[in-house]
């Protein structure tokens, strides 16, 4: 599907975009651009990869004229820059819009005048029903995607959006955090053991941005199904995979944290539709003339639930270390421990 043809990746020296190249390069893909603002991290990809569809923009999200000079013959993007750490977020909120929210809207807005044809944009469970600064910063994110989607016309780029999860084992998350503690022989410093989180891989990540490239059309959202676990059993399977005898020490919830995620909202949950692996939220296409649309029978919200990392498949410790042992990154650390 992406024979000939030239990706941009925004964020890219991120971890998705290193797994989005990991299957790639090995394709047709006439060319891939990383664009970033990290120049350290470009050099280093530059020198591991060594690979001549590679090619690296520096720039910023924030700045159009960057975004424009690096749009030439793109023609698909992964929205993936963006601002992720919640504490971080909370702290400096102003960041957050000016990345994830005006950067996005910049990314469109270019996208669109260069003709590109598909756009997907990155979004997280942290959307829905936002409580922190990264999160409504996000759904805006979401909103502006879709408002851009819904003034389109025939022709137009096509702008769908994914949402997910904790990425297992990602830049910045809790997994690496633990194992390096573990490893240190340090306490695990868990905020609350009865939180829950979904549980995806990069590759799930990747698999659900290709999804909603082959299958999105206009406006649509896409979230793959996922399981989850507490973090207290999250703790309980890396310690048996590094050191049973680790103390763990509760030091209560961060700033902007929720006790669950929700992947779907109920508001969602009516109108999506269930793909198997995926759940498809179509585009919203109605103007402001509701009177228009008042129909009989409408689905009362009170039985519908939103999907939560509560309400989904709860693994137990032993599932989680399965779904641990099947990361590249944990195999690595467990055998440089041995």
């Amino acid at each position: 599907m992406f024979s000939n043809k030239v990706l941009m990746i925004t964020g890219g020296t991120g971890s998705f975009g290193n797994a989005v190249l990991n299957r790639f390069l090995k394709t047709d893909v006439k060319k891939i651009i990383i664009f970033s603002r990290d120049e350290k991290k470009q050099e280093d990809m530059r020198i591991s990869y060594n690979n001549p569809k590679l090619h690296f923009v520096l720039g910023d999200v924030r700045d159009k004229n960057s975004i424009d000079s690096a749009m030439k013959d793109v023609d698909y993007i992964f929205h993936a820059a963006a601002l992720k750490q919640v504490p971080s977020c909370e702290f400096y909120p102003m960041e957050a819009i000016k990345t994830n929210v005006i950067g996005t809207e910049n990314i469109i807005n270019s996208a669109k005048e260069f003709g590109v044809k598909k756009l997907i944009l990155l979004s997280t469970d942290k959307a829905v029903y936002p409580i922190n600064a990264m999160g409504i910063s996000k759904a805006m994110a979401e909103k502006i995607l879709v408002a851009k989607a819904r003034q389109s016309v025939e022709g137009d780029t096509i702008l769908c959006a994914t949402r997910y999860g904790n990425v297992m084992a990602s830049r910045g998350s809790v997994i690496p955090l633990f194992v390096e503690k573990l490893k240190k022989g340090l306490p695990l410093t868990v905020t609350d053991p009865n939180m829950t989180r979904f549980l995806m891989s990069l590759e799930d990540s990747v698999d659900l941005v290709l999804h909603a490239f082959e299958f999105g059309k206009q406006g649509d959202l896409f979230v793959q199904k996922a399981p989850a676990s507490t973090i207290d059993v999250l703790v309980d399977a890396l310690k048996n995979l590094f050191d049973k005898n680790a103390v763990t020490k509760t030091i209560g919830t961060r700033h902007g944290e929720k006790l669950f995620e929700s992947l779907v909202s109920r508001e969602e949950m009516v109108k999506s539709i269930d793909m198997g692996k995926y759940y498809r939220i179509p585009i919203d296409d109605r103007d402001l003339n509701y009177d228009k649309y008042i129909i009989d029978g409408q689905v009362d919200l009170n039985t519908i639930e939103d999907y939560t990392s509560h309400n989904t498949k709860l693994l137990n410790v032993k599932e989680t270390e399965s779904l641990l042992l099947s990361l590249e990154y944990i195999k690595s650390e467990i055998q440089k421990a041995n």
